[in-house]
């Protein structure tokens, strides 16, 4: 039975002693990088071969939001802008971003990956950090909902499950979580009418990410790590989709990798994402988690039975109506 956790591998190809780890640890999924990206044939290979190391067709998971974070470009695949900086270009954004959405979908599912960490539900403000700004879709509740719907709509449509993030709202955090803990002192009230409202109205989507962020009016945990964020995600937003952690070894999180694993788990998250590749960290992963069982599982399958082959799309006359959204 799969365990309760996703991880990468180092580079652009499976290594035998890589596919017997992961054929013997068993991860739900796996996340590729840039790291893993170099032709659209060797990474076709790649995606099959991780597969084959847990023989079954699990999730390949890759963050192609666009800009900065976009794992696959040219010369073999797309140039995506910032979302935020096309989303203050385009005409009609909400029709702008489901048409960008579908077409990187169409890309990624001509590799084998399945799984894209869209939509950025996070509202754009005055504090929000550079390193998600221009990730962000829109500076208003309306703006953010209305979008990140289209893209989740263009990635289904695509053939790719959306992953939507970073639960409950990332867009107050002023420092990076990669590398520091964004401490969010909003009031609880001015979180649920905006940064939380968001999730809510999106709480219907199949999968789901949290925010390794402090909301200090709610409780001084990290949102991964604290069951009552946990217990506001499911009950007050209402998502009930499959619930994975932000990079499990981003620095917001201290301690042991091991004890980070088992504190989001026991907080109620449903895996634990980890992303960096890095062998002894993965078998701290592997080792702490346990398999996909309960409520966690049949969340899972009810994302799974989600994908299917893209819906019949024309690519250039997609390109052309995104093109004159554009000018």
């Amino acid at each position: 039975m799969a365990g309760a956790f996703i991880l990468g591998c180092e580079g652009p190809d499976l290594t035998p002693d890589e596919a017997a780890f992961f054929r013997e640890a068993d991860p739900w999924g796996f996340i590729l990088f840039a790291r893993n990206v170099e032709r659209p044939d060797r990474l076709r290979a790649l995606t099959g071969a991780l597969r084959e190391s847990v023989g079954r067709d699990a999730p390949i998971l890759i963050d192609q939001e666009g800009g900065r974070v976009q794992r696959m470009g040219p010369p073999h695949w797309s140039e995506w802008p910032a979302p935020l900086d096309q989303m203050d270009g385009a005409s009609d954004p909400v029709r702008a971003m489901f048409l960008r959405a579908t077409l990187i979908a169409r890309e990624l599912r001509d590799v084998g990956i399945d799984v894209n960490c869209t939509p950025t539900a996070d509202i754009a403000g005055a504090r929000t950090h550079p390193f998600l700004l221009n990730r962000c879709y829109g500076r208003t509740l309306e703006e953010v909902t209305a979008r990140a719907r289209a893209n989740a709509e263009g990635c289904l449509q695509g053939g790719v499950l959306p992953v939507v993030k970073h639960m409950p709202g990332h867009g107050r955090g002023a420092v990076d979580s990669h590398l520091n803990l964004p401490v969010v002192e909003a009031p609880r009230a001015e979180l649920d009418a905006t940064d939380f409202e968001v999730f809510r109205q999106l709480s219907d989507l199949p999968l789901g990410m949290t925010a390794h962020v402090v909301y200090a009016d709610i409780d001084a945990r990290p949102g991964t790590i604290s069951p009552v964020i946990h217990g506001l995600i499911r009950e007050e937003i209402g998502f009930d989709g499959l619930l994975m952690t932000d990079d499990i070894s981003m620095e917001a999180l201290g301690g042991a990798m091991g004890a980070r694993c088992a504190a989001a788990l026991e907080a109620g998250c449903d895996l634990v994402l980890h992303c960096n590749g890095k062998r002894l960290e993965m078998e701290a992963v592997a080792g702490t988690c346990p398999p996909l069982t309960g409520a966690a599982r049949a969340r899972a399958d009810r994302a799974l039975a989600l994908r299917a082959a893209p819906v019949a799309l024309d690519i250039e006359a997609a390109r052309a109506e995104l093109h004159a959204l554009m000018s």
